[in-house]
């Protein structure tokens, strides 16, 4: 059996086709079957690892070390499943596959051209997953909207592929948006005829249609769609704004999209056990504590930079029957205002991984509020390193200690650049990538939260804590409480004496599942719980 759903997206972006293309794919995994998720995104970059995250929001490592849009974090969340770099299409990587051929002789003298090279590297890269894996099902999720010209490749091979497989093999969603004008108190339903018209211009008619709107669609206005958009009735799926991204396959399978999908593709009818996942998100919508946390990051004003961090803590939180309110903080305001001021009321801080030296001594400040008040800590990749500084400057009283990043003259480097890493001089693709494994310490807070010794995090980052002042750290107590296998690299500190310091150089959220939450996210919660409730009852 090898059956493809396909979700596009028209009108505009950023309707939520990564979420429409994850709640699909849950629902027909919670059915029983095998499901594969693929992201094409049509920019000509070969990976998202250049991109400043004001472009595309977070950069998401795969297990496998892939640079990826955040869409397969997303995926990988409500999957509760690690995906790969066959997983993600870029325009870059399909034309660097087609030249590298046509460089190595591969086309036999031929004209290489969008049809059929282009389109072939295409199909092969879909065909991938699908024919390595087990995957019954594959989703893919086109990025852009129809009419983009880049997206056009793409669309035209899954055209062939629709024609290519067996008729019931294939499947098309489309999403779109229907603006209601508050002047009328009206849906308006002619730019999304106007986006499925571009579609069927292309060659591919849609089987059912996704509305987003900001209210339930009435009968009346579905039966439009249906009828000037050539789709049944009953394919015509409402999609109005809900609380949260969980609520989706809820939402989903109580209109029993799933079930018409699979009619589509002459599948047995089968009913998801979606009661767990139902559970879970009646917590989030009712939960019984709160917890204030401040994250303080260079790039706060565009919270998707930090998604996969702001997920986890959701994640978390719900577990713990809590609803974690962030708090996001300008590092830079820090500076100008006092951390003081910005971080009271706050039940816990967090510094995010980012690079450049913007900032950075507002999140020095704000660890250093943490450090000496009793805080609970969490730094992650760059806000470890931001840690290891600031306790070398106010603790072991080297005052001009910095990363060799920020300070390449400083005198203590006590955050230096990888020695594999010394000799690099390429952006992408090019830093400590992927998932590496880790030996946890005896008697530490991070092992007291595994509950295990070994672990395996994902790594995106340059620079390291410099062992050679791990001596000095310990004696004043902070204590490297896991390294890489051969002892060699740090990879998590904790503060002794300190309820919840705790700084990792990997990036444990992109490890959080709605079904299962990171286990250092949920200890850091609650050690926020716990602070808040001490600082309530003084």
């Amino acid at each position: 059996m090898r059956k493809v759903i396909v979700v596009t997206g028209g009108v505009i972006s950023g309707l939520g086709k990564g979420v429409v293309a994850a709640s699909i794919a849950l629902l027909f995994k919670l059915s029983g079957y095998h499901v594969n998720l693929q992201k094409i995104d049509p920019y000509v970059n070969l990976d998202a690892g250049t991109m400043n995250p004001y472009e595309h929001g977070e950069v998401f490592v795969t297990r496998d070390g892939k640079e990826t849009d955040l869409d397969i974090g997303r995926y990988e969340r409500f999957l509760d499943e690690s995906l790969s770099a066959a997983n993600y299409i870029t325009t870059g990587k399909v034309y660097w596959n087609v030249i590298r051929q046509e460089r190595a002789g591969a086309f036999l003298g031929q004209t290489v051209q969008v049809i059929p090279h282009v389109t072939n590297e295409i199909k092969r890269l879909i065909n991938l997953p699908m024919e390595e894996g087990d995957a019954e099902i594959g989703v893919i999720e086109v990025g852009g909207t129809v009419g983009d010209i880049e997206s056009l490749p793409f669309l035209e091979a899954l055209r062939q592929l629709k024609d290519d497989l067996p008729r019931q093999d294939t499947f098309f969603i489309h999403l779109t948006l229907l603006p209601h004008l508050a002047s009328t108190d009206e849906i308006k339903t002619k730019p999304t005829q106007h986006s499925v018209k571009e579609l069927r211009a292309i060659g591919i008619q849609p089987d059912a249609i996704v509305a987003r709107c900001d209210r339930a669609l009435s009968d009346s206005v579905k039966k439009k769609i249906a009828l000037f958009c050539d789709v049944r009735e009953d394919n015509v799926i409402g999609d109005p704004d809900l609380f949260t991204i969980y609520d989706v396959p809820l939402l989903f399978a109580d209109q029993g999209v799933d079930r018409l999908i699979a009619r589509g593709l002459g599948l047995n009818d089968r009913v998801a056990q979606i009661d767990r996942w139902r559970e879970l998100v009646s917590v989030l919508h009712s939960p019984q504590k709160k917890v204030h946390i401040a994250i303080v990051g260079k790039y706060v004003e565009l919270t998707d930079s930090y998604i996969s961090i702001k997920e986890a803590l959701i994640h978390a939180g719900m577990h713990l029957n809590t609803q974690v309110d962030i708090s996001w903080i300008s590092a830079e305001e820090i500076t100008s205002k006092g951390e003081a001021e910005l971080l009271r009321g706050m039940d816990g801080l967090l510094i995010p991984g980012g690079f450049g030296d913007r900032g950075v001594e507002g999140k020095i400040e704000a660890i250093k509020h943490a450090r000496e008040t009793g805080m609970p800590f969490f730094g992650i990749c760059l806000g470890l390193q931001c840690a290891a500084i600031e306790f070398a400057r106010d603790v072991l009283g080297l005052t001009q200690a910095n990363s060799s990043e920020f300070d390449p003259h400083t005198p203590d480097p006590v955050i230096d650049i990888m020695t594999e890493q010394t000799a690099v001089t390429d952006k992408g693709g090019t830093m400590r990538l992927g998932e590496y494994e880790a030996i946890l310490k005896e008697g530490s807070i991070s092992k007291s939260c595994y509950a295990k010794e070994h672990i395996y995090e994902r790594h995106r980052h340059r620079y390291e804590f410099n062992t050679a002042y791990r001596e000095r750290f310990e004696e004043e107590g902070m204590h490297v409480a896991a390294t890489s296998p051969d002892g060699r690299l740090a990879e998590i500190v904790e503060l002794a004496g300190h309820p919840w310091f705790v700084g990792v150089q990997f990036h444990p959220e992109f490890q959080s599942h709605f079904l299962s939450p990171h286990p250092l996210f949920t200890g850091f919660v609650k050690a926020c719980l716990e602070n808040g409730s001490s600082s309530s009852s003084s």
